[in-house]
């Protein structure tokens, strides 16, 4: 009976959960948007946590209701046997029965219900969504599962008082920058045009080349026809060139490309981090500086500036730290994003590379909080300066940002345990952990994606070449644990953490060791916006100047050298200098000479006219001639992407001196020659008899040695002692082989003739051999980085100083290149870069980066365009050749 019981209550048990489970799966699901009975009514938007209701208002609704028969919407599968349990599709569910006028308020999207919509999968009655107008290469029906951005709660807000306001007041007036130039001749203009059109049909190519295999991708491969993603997906290409299609009269493809930017979701990424330096110089500055070619606001073309404002937003998260300082590789995921992160060690380039896009942005939408960004950069730059580094007005290549003295903060820590231990003895509750540190309970979970973060910057050493940066230590992190809390220490009013938490200081060198101060990738841009800063606010802002000022007299006295080479060029090279803090009297020099540098011609141009210094217009000159030397000097025409030279004793013009050259290819000159000459009294009568018997015997080939480096391989047989003993394992009848009593063997088929080593190479040889294998340039010491990755660095000083002097040799210098650029790079869809530039023929590396529509062919185009085109009176552009309006 009692089991029986038992089993009764079982049986109105499995009813009740069964019961629920219906009610559970019929009830409206607070993440799906349903549909209203009617049409035109729309629901309420959903309010979510850290979203400003008024962004969310201004978003457009990109949901649609596909209305299209069941049988041909994509991705449609019949089901093959309906469930018995189904629901009969001719009646509504409870999901879609709405009173009139009612609406689901967790829905996002105004959509409207097709009666007869079924899921195209499961054939289930459902309202389908999909996008009114589908981004190409992309998924109709977007993953449930698929991540998007979501602004984060500020955990170290601002307070309104204390946001530095883009400076006012009247503008001063600045000198004129460009060349006023005279009418040309009707000869000069047909010459100029012609070539201007050769650009722009390379350009054309190039353009319709990453139209027909890579749109709406990062990145072509112009070999292959294929596509990469190294950024975020993006389509940086795109965005890139948006401004050089306007600046071109491509004006159609730029309607359409802009067209295309409208589908770009900043929201999501094919990276979980977001490198900030590309990100800002690329797409933001991209973004803002198509929005100001193309007349701005009464261009028409104002989704630019929204999907402007739409990027920076998102990159504001990377400034919510203790001091403000930027994390340049940004999780952006909202795992990472929420919780409390702080900079870590930073490349000078990338952290000062950001002032030029903010301001301008500032500017054109009158949002302050743009422009405080980067001005707390400026004056933690500002600072250092003050405090003093190993070169005065330059800083080294390694910052650390943290804001936090973590040597005195461990000792502080260390004093305080103690105290700490005392209290917890008294049963006092207490915050027992400083920021960044987590309870026992805890366990820290990092982001895997940030593990093995090294130089350059998100795309790694090459692209990160692009303007590289340095490793960087910051980490997001998140605390997993039953409570998932982070144990925060005090912090002040205006978010910065209380000072007995972490010591704080300003910026530091990063890292240990020697600190390296030189123009190349991870410096390059950073002083090149001192000036250009101080031009876009129109001289409102001095501690630009004097940043500027301060770097051009310390990159003259300390890392300008000239080059021995040979012809009669007037070149300087800015060098590499690396200082020890022990002692900082002890510069030690690398004589470089990177594509990366030769930005510094044009920054010396635009600062000398800007500041009228007319001393760095002379050196400008020098400066930029020095990478047109570095493009002849090489068989295919083209720069090196890197290298080391042979200096001048000092910055007085010098002969070219080919026994020095040969000198520093081979240290080992007298020990070469010595062995030459021991060999010669040695075996010199010896080769001769040989000589004249191997004359008798057929002619053997000589395998050709290949290398840069090539080794002797004399080392490599075993002594002559050890081959006697071995005898037989090596094919040598004991019998055969004798000792004579001055220890050479003598071999009894051969009657007494001895073994002659090979005649060792003298200095000349060798020198010679090294010579005709790595092509080497005069000039130029052994392994340089051979490859060309399209960079612009160089056209982009030859532009600036035709714009300034209005010399028409710098035109034709710059012809030289363009033709030796496109003969090197040209394929069957575009350009591709190439991996040695020594040879006459270097070979494609099936990469095109976006700069070389971006900035190359720009900076080609507007060469060979009238003066008044992006005049540098009236415009200034950013690293990425991006013009914004003055």
């Amino acid at each position: 009976m009692l089991r029986r019981k038992y089993r009764l209550l079982s049986v109105c048990a499995f009813a009740i959960v069964l019961l629920l489970y219906r009610l559970s799966t019929n009830s409206p699901q607070p993440d799906i948007a349903t549909a209203p009975a009617a049409e035109g009514v729309k629901p309420p938007p959903a309010v979510h946590p850290g979203v400003d209701q008024a962004d969310f208002a201004e978003a457009p609704a990109p949901y649609a209701l596909d209305k299209k028969p069941l049988d041909e919407r994509p991705g449609f599968v019949p089901k093959q046997e309906p469930d018995s349990g189904a629901v009969d599709p001719a009646k509504p569910s409870d999901a879609t029965k709405l009173s009139d006028g009612e609406s689901d308020s967790k829905s996002r999207k105004e959509i409207t219900l097709d009666a007869a919509a079924r899921d195209p999968i499961t054939g289930d009655e459902a309202p389908l969504l999909t996008w009114k107008n589908p981004p190409k290469h992309s998924d109709v029906v977007k993953s449930a599962d698929e991540v998007h951005w979501i602004k984060p709660k500020e955990h170290y807000p601002l307070r309104k008082s204390s946001v530095i306001t883009l400076p006012t007041g009247p503008a001063k007036d600045l000198p004129r920058v460009q060349f006023a130039f005279p009418p040309e001749s009707a000869q000069a203009k047909v010459k100029r045009l012609e070539r201007r059109k050769r650009v722009k049909t390379e350009l054309e190519r190039s353009w319709s080349g990453y139209k027909k295999h890579a749109w709406l991708h990062d990145e072509l491969s112009p070999v292959s026809g294929g596509f990469r993603d190294p950024f975020c997906g993006w389509a940086a290409t795109l965005i890139d060139s948006l401004d050089t299609l306007w600046i071109a009269d491509m004006k159609d493809e730029f309607g359409k490309a802009v067209e295309a930017v409208e589908t770009i979701d900043f929201t999501r990424a094919r990276r979980s981090d977001i490198p900030v330096f590309e990100t800002t110089i690329r797409y933001l500055g991209g973004l803002i500086a198509a929005f100001d070619v193309s007349e701005g606001p009464r261009g028409g073309y104002s989704i630019l500036l929204n999907k402007a404002v739409e990027l920076a937003d998102i990159l504001m998260g990377i400034f919510d730290t203790p001091n403000r300082m930027p994390v340049l590789y940004y999780q952006w995921k909202p795992e990472y994003a929420s919780q409390p992160h702080m900079a870590g060690q930073v490349g000078m380039a990338e952290l000062a590379t950001l002032s030029l896009e903010f301001t301008r942005l500032a500017q054109l939408t009158s949002q302050h909080k743009y422009y405080d960004a980067v001005a707390r950069i400026t004056n933690a730059l500002e600072a250092m300066q003050k405090e003093g580094t190993l070169i005065p007005g330059l800083f080294p290549e390694s910052l650390d940002a943290s804001g936090c003295n973590r040597t005195a903060t461990r000792l502080e820590n260390a004093m305080s345990r103690a105290a700490q231990k005392q209290i917890e003895s008294q049963g006092l509750i207490s915050d027992t952990k400083g920021f960044g540190e987590y309870s026992n309970d805890q366990k820290v979970v990092r982001d895997p994606t940030e593990e093995g973060k090294g130089a350059r910057s998100g795309a790694s050493a090459s692209r990160l070449e692009r303007r590289d940066g340095l490793n960087t230590d910051d980490t997001s992190f998140r605390a997993s644990s039953k409570s998932n809390s982070w144990q925060k220490g005090p912090y002040k009013a205006d978010g910065i953490k209380a000072d007995w938490d972490c010591v704080a200081q300003g910026l530091v060198p990063g890292g240990f060791g020697l600190q390296k101060f030189h123009m190349g990738g991870g410096q390059d841009s950073a002083y090149e916006y001192f000036g250009k800063e101080y031009q876009l606010l129109r001289g409102r802002e001095p501690k630009y100047k004097k940043l500027y000022e301060d770097a051009a007299d310390a990159i003259d006295k300390y890392l300008l050298y000239r080059p021995m080479i040979e012809g009669q060029w007037d070149a300087l090279f800015p060098a590499k200098v690396s200082v020890s803090s022990q002692s900082a009297d002890d510069l030690l020099y690398h004589y470089e000479v990177t594509h990366l540098t030769c930005f510094i011609g044009g920054m010396f141009g635009l600062g000398g006219k800007l500041f009228s210094r007319p001393d760095d217009i002379e050196t400008a000159k020098k400066l930029t001639d020095g990478c047109v030397w570095a493009y002849q000097a090489t068989a295919s025409g083209i720069m090196p992407d890197g290298g080391t030279v042979v200096p001048c004793p000092s910055m007085d013009r010098c002969e070219f001196n080919k026994t020095r050259w040969w000198e520093l290819l081979d240290g080992s000159k007298d020990w070469r020659d010595d062995q030459v000459r021991k060999w010669e009294e040695q075996y010199g009568d010896a080769a001769s008899e040989n000589s004249k018997d191997l004359g008798k015997r057929a002619a053997m080939g000589v395998p050709e040695v290949k290398g840069a480096a090539v080794r002797e391989t004399r080392g490599s047989q075993l002594p002559e002692s050890l081959r006697v003993k071995l005898g037989k394992k090596y094919g040598v009848s004991s019998s055969q082989t004798k000792v004579t009593t001055d220890g050479t063997s003598r071999d009894s088929s051969q009657g007494a003739k001895e073994s002659i080593p090979k005649r060792p190479m003298s200095h000349e040889e060798y020198v010679k051999m090294i010579l005709d294998t790595t092509k080497l340039p005069p000039g130029y010491l052994p392994n340089p980085s051979a490859v060309y990755l399209l960079r612009p660095e160089a056209i982009e000083s030859v532009w600036y100083m035709y714009r300034i002097t209005g010399d028409p040799t710098w035109m034709d210098k710059g012809w030289r290149m363009f033709e030796a650029t496109v003969r090197a790079t040209r394929t069957s869809i575009a350009n591709s870069a190439v991996s040695d530039v020594l040879s006459k023929e270097p070979q494609p590396k099936d990469e095109m980066e976006s700069f070389w529509m971006a900035e190359t062919l720009k900076y080609y185009y507007l060469l060979f365009s009238e003066p008044d085109l992006i005049s540098l009176d009236e415009w200034v552009l950013n690293t990425e050749a991006h013009p914004f309006k003055l």
